[in-house]
């Protein structure tokens, strides 16, 4: 299956709306939200704070009459640049590119699985900036094996899987942490889609850099394709 074949099985997989935390928000609850270099707006923010971000991303929805933003695929952020695990001195080796689609809303919302799968794997990736606890399950549709994570859980969500473990479309699959878990971070899900796990147990790259983008954009198509909001 070609890369591009790829991406057009991802969005043949549903036709409308499929939610990724708590089925009570609808697709009207959700609104884009831009934190890309190019944001001017969060030139004023302290990003290297999850409580200021947290504010900014809580100001940001009331301004908007919405419960959940979403967005960040392929974005080009600025936020990256507090974490050594991302960081680097040469641009091209600099991981600051978004390879997921970023859910924001509060802490300790569900989580729910968008399609069948089983869970392949799972940790707790504890670096500064990192995921936090995480989800991999593995989907298998059509005789097409793919992977999607979920990055930003609490503890507890990883504290009783088992691997091989199914989950059906709908299903609770865990709770999102807050900043003391998931990276630091303002409570949001990171959910990406991948093709090839290259080998990866409980962990995914999630930011590029510019020189391997092309790759990384092959092989995590947009996860919009799947859910539609």
């Amino acid at each position: 299956m070609t890369d591009t074949s790829f991406s057009q099985f991802i969005q043949s997989l549903s036709q409308s709306f499929i939610p990724v935390v708590d089925a009570i928000y609808s697709k009207e609850d959700y609104v884009a939200i831009d934190l890309s270099i190019d944001n001017k707006r969060l030139e004023a923010i302290d990003v290297s704070s999850s409580k200021a971000f947290e504010e900014y991303i809580s100001g940001y929805l009331a301004l908007n009459e919405s419960k959940v933003a979403y967005g960040g695929y392929n974005e080009i952020r600025g936020i990256y640049n507090r974490s050594k695990h991302f960081n680097q001195q040469d641009p091209e080796t600099e991981r600051n590119i978004h390879l997921g689609l970023d859910v924001w809303c509060d802490a300790r919302t569900a989580v729910l699985a968008p399609i069948a799968g089983t869970v392949h794997s799972f940790q707790n990736n504890k670096n500064f900036g990192d995921y936090g606890p995480t989800i991999i399950l593995k989907h298998i549709i059509q005789d097409v094996s793919f992977y999607t994570l979920y990055g930003h859980l609490t503890i507890k969500s990883i504290e009783n899987l088992e691997i091989g473990q199914r989950f059906e479309i709908g299903d609770v699959l865990a709770t999102l942490g807050d900043a003391s878990v998931n990276g630091d971070y303002a409570p949001h899900l990171h959910f990406q889609i991948m093709k090839d796990l290259q080998g990866n147990i409980g962990d995914y790259p999630g930011v590029s850099n510019k020189r391997d983008l092309i790759y990384y954009l092959e092989n995590c198509p947009d996860p919009n394709l799947l859910l539609k909001i």
